[in-house]
C-alpha cells in the first residue's frame, strides 16, 4: 500500500542522523507518498459511493420484484409468482453482497483516513524536525503568514493536479485502445 512507503521514508528519517540535504528528500518523499495516499482515499471514497448507488439500485429491483409477486399471487398467477420467487431469491443475494461490500469499504475508507491523518501530523513533525522548510513550504506548519486554509488548498490543488494527469492518462490510454480495436476491424 502506499502508506508504507511514507513509514519507511519516516523511519529513514528518524532511524538514522541524516545530512540535511538527505533529510529533505525524504520528506519529499513522504510529502509525495501522503499526496498519493490522498488522491488514493479519494478513489477508494468513489468506489465506495459507486457500490452504494449500486445497492441501492439492487434494493429497487428487489422491491419491484417483490411488489410483483404479490401481484401475481393477488391474481393467482403461478407462473409469474414462482419466476419473481426466483428473482427475489437473485436479488435478495446480490442485496446481501452489497451491503457486505458497503460495510468493507466504509471500514476500509476510515482506516485509510486515520492513516493519512496520521502521516499529515507525522509528516508536520518531520518538516518541523528537518529544516525542510524552505524545500516544502506546503505543509509546513510554523510558516509565518500562512494559516490552515491556505496549506490545506495548497495540497488539494496538487491532489487534483494529480487527478487531472491521471484522468488524461486514462483518457489518452482509452483512446489508443479504441484506436487499436478500430484497426484490428478493419484488418490493418
Amino acid at each position: 500500500m502506499v502508506f508504507d512507503g511514507f513509514r519507511r521514508s519516516f523511519d529513514d528519517l528518524l532511524s538514522r542522523a541524516t545530512r540535511p540535504e538527505e533529510r529533505r528528500a525524504v520528506v519529499a518523499r513522504m510529502k509525495d507518498t501522503l499526496v498519493q495516499a490522498k488522491v488514493g482515499l479519494e478513489d477508494m471514497r468513489d468506489g465506495l459511493e459507486k457500490a452504494r448507488r449500486r445497492l441501492a439500485q439492487e434494493e429497487r429491483e428487489l422491491d419491484t420484484v417483490r411488489r410483483r409477486k404479490t401481484l401475481a399471487e393477488g391474481i393467482q398467477d403461478q407462473q409469474t409468482v414462482h419466476i419473481a420467487l426466483k428473482y427475489e431469491q437473485m436479488h435478495a443475494e446480490r442485496v446481501n453482497v452489497l451491503r457486505q461490500k458497503v460495510t468493507a469499504q466504509e471500514a476500509e475508507v476510515a482506516l485509510a483516513q486515520r492513516d493519512i491523518e496520521s502521516m499529515s501530523v507525522e509528516l508536520k513533525a518531520a518538516l518541523a524536525g528537518t529544516g525542510a522548510q524552505a524545500s516544502t513550504p506546503a505543509l509546513d506548519p510554523s510558516t509565518e503568514g500562512e494559516d490552515e486554509a491556505d496549506q490545506a488548498s495548497q495540497l488539494r490543488d496538487e491532489i487534483n493536479s494529480l487527478g487531472r494527469a491521471r484522468a488524461n492518462a486514462e483518457r489518452e490510454a482509452d483512446a489508443a485502445r479504441r484506436l487499436d480495436e478500430l484497426k484490428r476491424r478493419m484488418g490493418k
